[in-house]
């Protein structure tokens, strides 16, 4: 496997470089970069497995390189920052490592990365996606607001989330109403490009994500918009693989 390694940091970069040759001998490091320019114009002609890749760099951000080339490769991010998440995984992010991280950490990393390519794999021989969307979803739900009843369409729902015996849906300009599903139904009802159920309580579309943090054991806390009283937002450990599938698709 080549990999190329986008980083201004010198001793980053080097370490970065041992653990892979620690981890797997075959792996070949094609080059370092520390700027957008250079990583710009070596992608141009030059293409590479994997890319690690450092968010700050000597003249701006890393994202700017995927607003002037076309990158295919799969992209592991290593940055001191954590606010970055969401837009790391729609740039072909599949894993985010925080500074400092250890060999244990980069082989976890390549780990996942094989698991994408053998489900990858997988789908090509068998024509069937990871999380296949059924037909006939939900594009509206009915509600009532006294004894008004009105229509709301999917593309104005933030969320859906369950409280207690009730199962409340809300939108982004901050409306709730109360809907007469339960969680678990309603969920194959969702148009799964759209909307993803991160744990017991919450089912979410991708526009109400405002920000992602890592947790310990692999969770992510996300702060929607708009922010629900009084609830901390966590995507589950057994689900935040296929979230993170969901956000890169």
């Amino acid at each position: 496997m080549t990999v190329l390694i986008i980083e201004d940091e010198e001793l980053a970069a080097t370490t970065l470089a041992n653990m892979l040759e620690l981890i797997n001998p075959e792996i070949k490091v094609l080059a370092v970069l520390g700027t957008v320019e250079s990583a710009v114009t070596w992608l141009k002609r030059e293409h590479a497995d994997l890319i690690f890749m450092d968010i700050h760099l000597g003249d701006g951000e890393s994202f700017a390189i995927f607003e002037q080339v076309s990158i295919n490769s799969p992209v592991i991010y290593t940055t001191a920052y954590d606010q970055y998440t969401l837009k790391a995984f729609k740039n072909q992010g599949i894993d985010y490592l925080l500074k400092p991280f250890d060999e244990e950490d980069v082989r976890a990393s390549l780990t996942k990365l094989e698991s994408l390519r053998l489900k990858q794999e997988n789908v090509r021989h068998t024509g069937a996606g990871i999380r296949p969307i059924p037909a006939g979803f939900r594009n509206r739900f009915m509600v009532k607001v006294g004894r008004l009843i009105k229509t709301v369409p999917t593309d104005e729902i933030a969320y859906f989330m369950a409280d207690d015996k009730y199962l409340f849906l809300l939108t982004h300009d901050e409306k709730r109403y109360i809907i007469e599903d339960t969680i678990s139904s309603l969920e194959p009802k969702l148009d799964g490009r759209d909307f993803y159920r991160i744990n017991r309580k919450f089912i979410i579309h991708i526009s109400s994500i405002k920000e992602m943090y890592r947790l310990s054991r692999n969770r992510i806390r996300i702060i929607l918009s708009p922010k629900p009283e009084d609830v901390e937002v966590v995507v589950s450990e057994e689900r935040s693989e296929s979230f993170k599938d969901w956000l890169n698709q």
